[in-house]
């Protein structure tokens, strides 16, 4: 690790650590519910790494956020939910998103370039509105993506402080379900980078799972959404119409953004991607058609 990637991560693990601080001492400032409480100590944390980024001129810092605070949600509300909830439904949702979170949260640690590498995406939503610039870093790189995360959490609120059903073949469906989406994410990933670390000028990704899929990754991340959501029908049927919410929104902001504006950029680079597009299934998985 150079030194340059030592010094910001040491950034940022201070940057956390406040906003953790910050957000948890919100909770003894607000106590209306364990949904609301934890949602404005969401709002706290997100704002400390915004004012980070914001001194440090990247907005990258937010990066990590996203797979940082799922397991704090979580353990928050097992630790105030008062519904008879079963252990080992309780286990296996917290595991699982210990899994996700610690393995999405090294993979950013391990491949990000430093304080220097900002995240492309987020220089294509200021150029929309230049003069904007500070609200589109706090409203559309931070806030939208934290109410999105928290949105798909919902169901394990559901799992924690409401459910009482014992035990049922949804929540076998949901392991089988989160735990292959995390790994086939992970896989994805590791076939990613070797082929990153290796490619040649102009080469494409066609092979392995992404010979399958154009972006089995994603993929991946819905997949361990879709399960929390099953984990959540399991416990509490009868909420699945408000806290399936968070699952269609990051669904729909995959499909319709994040995978355009990934497709365009390769298509601008490199203008053979277009056979994969023509060839390879966008999403799931499946054998390709030439």
């Amino acid at each position: 690790m150079s030194l340059d990637k030592g010094a910001g991560l040491a950034r940022i693990t201070v940057a956390y650590v406040l906003a953790l601080f910050l957000g948890g001492l919100s909770l003894y400032l607000v106590d209306v519910n364990p949904l609301l409480d934890i949602l404005v100590a969401d709002l706290v944390a997100t704002l400390v790494i915004f004012l980070f980024g914001q001194y440090y001129g990247n907005a990258s810092f937010y990066d990590p956020y996203w797979s940082v605070i799922p397991p704090f949600l979580a353990l928050y509300w097992l630790v105030v939910g008062g519904g008879d909830v079963p252990v080992l439904r309780e286990v296996l949702v917290l595991g699982l998103i210990l899994y996700w979170a610690t393995r999405l949260t090294l993979n950013w640690a391990l491949h990000w370039q430093g304080m220097q590498h900002e995240d492309w995406r987020f220089d294509l939503l200021r150029q929309r509105a230049p003069a904007m610039t500070p609200l589109i870093d706090l409203v559309g790189i931070h806030l939208v993506p934290t109410l999105q995360v928290f949105a798909g959490m919902l169901p394990v609120y559901a799992v924690y402080c409401l459910g009482d059903r014992g035990l049922n073949w949804l929540d076998l469906l949901a392991t089988v379900v989160t735990f292959g989406a995390i790994t086939l994410q992970l896989v994805a990933d590791r076939q990613l980078h070797a082929f990153i670390a290796r490619r040649e000028e102009g080469e494409q990704l066609h092979s392995g799972l992404w010979a399958w899929s154009r972006h089995p990754n994603y993929c991946g991340e819905l997949g361990f959404w879709l399960g929390l959501f099953l984990f959540g029908i399991a416990a509490y049927p009868e909420g699945w119409y408000w806290f399936g919410t968070g699952c269609l929104l990051l669904t729909l902001m995959f499909l319709f953004a994040s995978i355009p504006m990934m497709e365009q950029r390769s298509l601008e680079r490199r203008p053979a991607y277009q056979d994969i597009i023509d060839s390879t299934s966008m999403l799931i998985p499946w054998p390709p058609r030439r």
